[in-house]
């Protein structure tokens, strides 16, 4: 479904993806975890043809149609009100207005939604950008940090709704610098540091694998162990 084989990428003498190899399984919610500036951003954006690579393959199974792309810039229109910026969306994907709606619903702006956009708390502009990621239900759903300003409890309810998506069919590739939110959302995780890929698998058998001492373990302390540093 998405694959990358030897990626290469630099900006200018800043060599920011160093063969960079992996595959995400279809109907899989799948985690690329790193602290900022690891590279998280740039994968994304190669996986949906924002950037070109120097080297290497790349490829992701879906048409442009069939991705649902939740950016770290949110290109929301200010002065238009939540429903409105999703109605954008619903004319260019010929989506029926009820869609919409549930959209709103689904990420619980519904209450707000005659609210113009330049009102919203950067949470609920976030959960915005959200509903609009999945208007179309799209095949693939790349999300970039998608509850880095989210309260616990909103964070909650769009976990419930990633797997949702997970369970009806859509792939999920989503980065996070967030272990435990990795821990409990994701199928598969791959860590990333300095632009190489330094560990992959399932969460749990990654904790296992580093747990030379019999103690609790999770994808932080792995991290750290791996690198000597945290993921802030």
């Amino acid at each position: 479904m998405i694959s990358m084989k030897n990626v290469e990428k630099s900006f200018g003498e800043n060599k920011v993806l160093k063969d960079v190899t992996f595959t995400a399984r279809g109907g899989e919610i799948f985690g690329l975890l790193g602290p900022s500036g690891s590279g998280k951003t740039t994968i994304i954006n190669i996986l949906t043809k924002q950037l070109t690579i120097d080297a290497g393959e790349c490829l992701v199974s879906a048409e442009s149609d069939e991705i649902g792309l939740m950016p770290e810039n949110d290109g929301l229109f200010n002065r238009l009100t939540c429903l409105d910026n999703l109605m954008v969306f619903e004319e260019i994907y010929e989506i029926p207005h009820k869609r919409t709606l549930e959209a709103l619903e689904k990420v619980g702006l519904s209450d707000a939604k005659k609210t113009a956009v330049e009102k919203l708390s950067k949470g609920m502009r976030q959960r915005l950008v959200l509903a609009r990621a999945i208007l179309h239900r799209p095949k693939i759903l790349f999300l970039d940090e998608p509850t880095s300003a989210l309260d616990p409890v909103t964070a909650r309810g769009v976990y419930k709704l990633i797997k949702e998506l997970r369970d009806f069919g859509s792939t999920i590739f989503l980065t996070t610098h967030n272990m435990e939110e990795a821990t409990h959302l994701c199928d598969r995780v791959i860590m990333l540091h300095n632009g190489k890929i330094i560990e992959n698998g399932a969460p749990e058998d990654i904790c296992e694998k580093h747990n030379s001492v019999k103690t609790v373990m999770d994808l932080e302390s792995v991290f750290v162990k791996l690198t000597g540093g945290g993921l802030k």
